[in-house]
């Protein structure tokens, strides 16, 4: 099946009320264990979100979906002091994890559920989501619908679907009969928007009158917002001008290089540029930092301080990107051929029509130029965080080889790289994305009163990231074996205890049972069919 979603985040951004065919919603639930009156994780070493370093070994007690009461226990290399551990009740549900590190459950604050074009179930997309942690996704655009979307929220607030709780921000304009083109019909469009029960808007771009009036209004009301600063309509509204109006976070990186520019007003696009041939946009993209002001210069220096004093969040969503400065890697990951759909394959392929599949002719020089790109977005994110600024994880996967679940893990590995500490990056994954949703007071950290989110390992993530990988990480044994170490082992959302690695051998089934229905499995490269 040849993709159908045609040059979505392009279109979008031009014709702002776009929506994807919807896909398959999520069946009745018939995975977890609990909620339970009583349940205690014994014997944890706590990474709480906020920052602070690791203390173990600690007993956890959750009273159906909210933390109870979070109990230290002993002392690392000495026996559990029995006396000081919670009772258990003939009734409660007691698991025993000693051993094994807990953090907050992840929030993706990027996360589109895919859509027709990609072939991809709900299910499918939801646990991937859940088996690596991820408790809490923000959809941007809600590709599916708003009214798809809102029920599988609900649904899943409701525990009746094996999902993420999800967050619903429509796409600017989306259901309006014709283009938003004054402050007027912006106001009345994102009121309109509110009352249909969205958590808040995403914005690709429109002109400034209409820019002020939508943000602004949608601040006002209360909802919070993203935006996707497209090529199209940056000249004239950057991301400067976009958190002054009260946007709640920038995605990705465009917007910011152009708010850096200290000679030049428009990117230096070449005179044969066209923004509806992917190649010329996505190539072009990776000159773009170069043309910003140098990292730690006045004017680089004096937008960022701005940025901060407004309390703005950049989430980066660095690895939707990384396919452009190595090709062969995204394509080849090691999970593609157990848990990437078949359908979802042929739209990561080479297409002058379908958004995200730009490999015309994808050079090593091309990867090079965005391997500097990288270097300077970099340093850009990580000096946000030293000077207090907030920066989340999204994934934004389903595009560019990017698949649901491990592509956020590998967010983490890349906010790491930027010069993130491993503590820091689990921060930008619980506690700052909870702030960014508005929701600190209910997720995000590892606190008694909150809700029981929580990612469970047997293994140190702090040590290695790639632990938290459904694949796991290849570690040597004792007796000179490689061996594969790691995986989520529980991810606890909203009390209920969903064995990670189950919820994996589903997704399996589901593309099995789709490789036979295919006849073969397609991963392949052109030209490359010996």
């Amino acid at each position: 099946m040849k993709k159908s979603l045609f040059l979505m985040a392009t279109f979008c951004s031009l014709v702002t009320f776009c929506v994807q065919a919807q896909i398959e919603p999520a069946p009745a639930r018939n995975e977890g264990d609990g909620q339970y009156d009583r349940l205690i994780l014994r014997g944890v070493t706590l990474i709480d979100g906020t920052g602070a370093p690791p203390i173990g070994p600690v007993d956890i007690v959750v009273e159906k979906n909210k933390i109870a009461q979070i109990q230290t226990v002993g002392y690392p290399g000495l026996p559990i002091n029995e006396n000081r551990r919670p009772k258990a009740g003939e009734n409660d549900k007691v698991y025993d994890l000693e051993g094994h590190f807990l953090m907050p459950g992840f929030v993706d604050s990027h996360g589109h559920i895919g859509g027709r074009g990609q072939g991809t179930p709900a299910e499918y997309v939801f646990k991937l989501w859940l088996a690596h942690g991820i408790t809490t996704v923000r959809d941007p655009s809600a590709g599916n619908g708003l009214e798809w979307v809102l029920d599988q929220k609900e649904k899943s607030a409701a525990n009746e679907i094996t999902a993420p709780r999800i967050l619903a921000y429509t796409g600017f304009g989306q259901g309006s009969e014709k283009p938003i083109t004054n402050a007027e019909e912006a106001i009345a469009w994102v009121n309109s928007n509110e009352a249909k029960g969205a958590d808040g808007i995403k914005f690709f771009g429109a002109k400034p009158e209409v820019m002020e009036a939508a943000i602004s209004q949608n601040k006002k009301i209360g909802l919070r917002s993203a935006m996707h600063h497209a090529q199209m309509d940056v000249a004239r509204w950057n991301v400067l001008n976009s958190a002054r109006a009260g946007l709640s976070s920038m995605e990705h990186w465009y917007g910011l290089p152009e708010a850096l520019f200290e000679n030049r007003t428009v990117q230096d696009f070449p005179v044969d540029y066209n923004y509806q041939n992917e190649q010329h946009r996505f190539s072009e993209a990776g000159k773009l930092w170069e043309q910003a002001a140098p990292p730690y210069s006045e004017h680089w220096n004096k937008v960022m301080n701005e940025l901060l004093e407004l309390d703005f969040t950049l989430d980066p969503t660095f690895n939707i990107y990384e396919a452009n400065r190595d090709l062969m890697r995204a394509q080849r990951a090691e999970w593609h051929e157990v848990y990437t759909l078949p359908s979802l394959w042929k739209f990561y392929e080479p297409s002058r029509q379908s958004h995200g599949s730009y490999w015309f002719d994808w050079t090593t020089s091309l990867e090079i130029q965005w391997k500097k790109n990288y270097q300077l977005w970099m340093t850009f994110v990580n000096e946000y965080k030293n000077r207090g600024g907030r920066v989340t994880a999204g994934s934004d996967s389903g595009f560019i080889y990017q698949l649901y679940g491990f592509a956020y893990i590998r967010e983490l590995e890349l906010l790491q790289e930027a010069g993130f500490h491993p503590l820091e990056v689990i921060r930008s994954a619980t506690m700052y994305g909870a702030e960014l949703m508005g929701m600190e007071d209910q997720i995000g950290t590892v606190e008694v009163g909150k809700l029981a989110d929580f990612v469970i390992v047997e293994e140190n993530p702090l040590q290695n990231l790639k632990v938290l990988y459904g694949t796991g990480a290849i570690r040597i044994d004792e007796n000179n074996k490689a061996i594969r170490v790691g995986g989520v082992k529980y991810t606890v959302k909203d009390g209920i205890v969903y064995d990670s690695k189950k919820l994996l051998e589903d997704v399996k089934a589901i593309v099995d049972k789709a490789k036979e229905e295919e006849g073969s499995f397609p991963i392949h490269q052109p030209g490359l069919d010996w």
